[in-house]
């Protein structure tokens, strides 16, 4: 595979709909390529947040991360939580990315900084996972805002966020988020 087909088969990224919306009646739903998008606008600003109050944060590795960590998906797409019950995602998304990456001539890095977030190996894969919860959220609160309900089992991860280690940092935020859903109902 070169790096041109690697480039070509992300381009899946920006037409596959985030399924777990569409699940829930969602219409016109974001892309994979939107939410990977903010995940890395959120990386970006929330790893300099913390490089600024003296976490020892790599700002460029997770960055590189937030932008590897869903593409996967351009093969086994978004596979939503009712059917993870049934498939082995992370098993599914691990031989993808391997054959993304290894098959090519990209750095082993790559796959090293994909293990980095689905593992959380490291704080810059932990912050992005943070970040990917938290962009999910947002995501929900917008789809409220817009009339859309049946939204409740994406609320589930605002518990997952106060027990990061990141939630000292971003307390704020959270409750800002939980707060806003709160004046939607």
């Amino acid at each position: 595979m070169s790096l041109l087909d690697l480039f070509l088969e992300a381009g899946n990224l920006k037409r596959l709909p985030r399924t777990g919306w569409l699940l829930r009646g969602v219409s016109n739903p974001e892309s994979i390529a939107d939410h990977s998008y903010r995940v890395a606008l959120i990386t970006l600003f929330l790893a300099d947040e913390l490089k600024a109050n003296g976490v020892e944060i790599d700002v460029e590795r997770a960055l590189k991360i937030a932008l590897l960590h869903d593409l996967a998906e351009a093969r086994v797409t978004d596979i939503p939580l009712t059917a993870q019950y049934y498939l082995d995602k992370g098993k599914a998304e691990k031989k993808a990315v391997m054959e993304l990456f290894i098959k090519t001539s990209t750095p082993r890095e790559y796959f090293r900084l994909w293990r980095e977030y689905e593992e959380g190996l490291s704080l810059e894969g932990r912050l992005v996972k943070f970040a990917d919860r938290l962009e999910m959220l947002i995501q929900a609160l917008e789809y409220e805002r817009a009339g859309f309900s049946n939204l409740g089992e994406f609320w589930k991860a605002v518990d997952s966020l106060r027990k990061s280690e990141f939630y000292g940092h971003f307390r704020e935020i959270v409750e800002e988020l939980a707060e806003g859903r709160k004046e939607e109902r």
